[in-house]
């Protein structure tokens, strides 16, 4: 599976990608904070591409379990100069992980060429004309109830087969936008609206989504689900649950990583991937 997305080339067939996670919030569960500044963002993007990052995530608003919801302007504030800065430093795409058709046109125009949706194209109708017009990838990204609900109870009937229902619409409501389907990325979407057994139902049956023949993408990235199972570590604490969790995703199809640990995980795709592939 090859793609060419405006101009920067992915052979999904020859290695695992690795996104790095930049968050310029003050809120996010593991780094919110740490890069309200624009120049140690700046740094901190310039560094992930030093370790190997593909692609550099930027978000201005955290989705973690319970989140406040902030204003479009005030999340393009945070973004839109971070973007415009990072893009003069890097060569490797950058991605804007925003649910707001204004926040993804507004970073597009700054120098985003990827837009990360966590809703899967569901919260903003406009966002899939967003991306139809500027021509850029979309990942669909699978969630059950909100950022603000989806941890008090979820529950499924049939996990996977409603994940590739979710996949299925979203898919669908990009193509009536006239997105193509190779500009389209799934993601399962570890953590929003599931509990432990569902997120671990995810990395076993990775393989089952196969047949949309799309780029996976997995973001485990130190999550609450690896903390629970280490007798509640921290997230400072959960390097090597999340390097565990990265090998078993790439050996079940994962395509993309999506991290806060780039070096570490640049090395833990690596060898997963050799032996995977060998």
């Amino acid at each position: 599976m090859k793609r060419i997305w405006n101009n920067f080339f992915f052979d999904f067939s020859a290695r695992t990608y690795i996104m790095g996670i930049l968050n310029i919030t003050p809120d996010s569960f593991s780094d919110g904070g740490l890069y309200l500044d624009q120049e140690h963002a700046v740094k901190q993007a310039v560094r992930m591409l030093k370790d190997g990052a593909d692609i550099i995530d930027i978000g201005g608003e955290s989705t973690r379990p319970g989140a406040k919801r902030i204003s479009a302007r005030e999340e393009i504030k945070r973004v839109v100069p971070v973007i415009k800065a990072v893009s003069g430093k890097v060569n490797v795409p950058i991605s804007i992980d925003t649910y707001k058709a204004s926040v993804a046109e507004a970073a597009l125009k700054a120098g985003a060429s990827i837009i990360n949706d966590i809703s899967g194209l569901r919260f903003d109708s406009d966002m899939a004309n967003v991306a139809a017009q500027h021509k850029v990838p979309v990942i669909i990204m699978h969630i059950q109830g909100t950022p603000g609900n989806m941890q008090k109870n979820p529950s499924y009937r049939a996990l996977i087969p409603e994940i590739t229902d979710y996949f299925h619409q979203g898919i669908a409501i990009a193509r009536k936008a006239g997105i193509p389907d190779d500009m389209i990325i799934l993601d399962p979407g570890i953590g929003f609206g599931k509990t432990v057994e569902h997120n671990l139902e995810i990395l076993k049956c990775l393989g089952d989504f196969s047949g949309f023949e799309k780029p996976l993408l997995l973001g485990h990235s130190r999550k609450s689900f690896i903390g629970k199972i280490l007798d509640d570590l921290p997230v400072s604490e959960r390097l090597e649950g999340t390097s565990a969790a990265a090998a078993i995703g790439i050996m079940n199809g994962a395509d993309i990583i999506r991290v806060h640990d780039v070096k570490e995980m640049v090395r833990v795709a690596a060898i997963a991937d050799r032996i995977k592939r060998s």
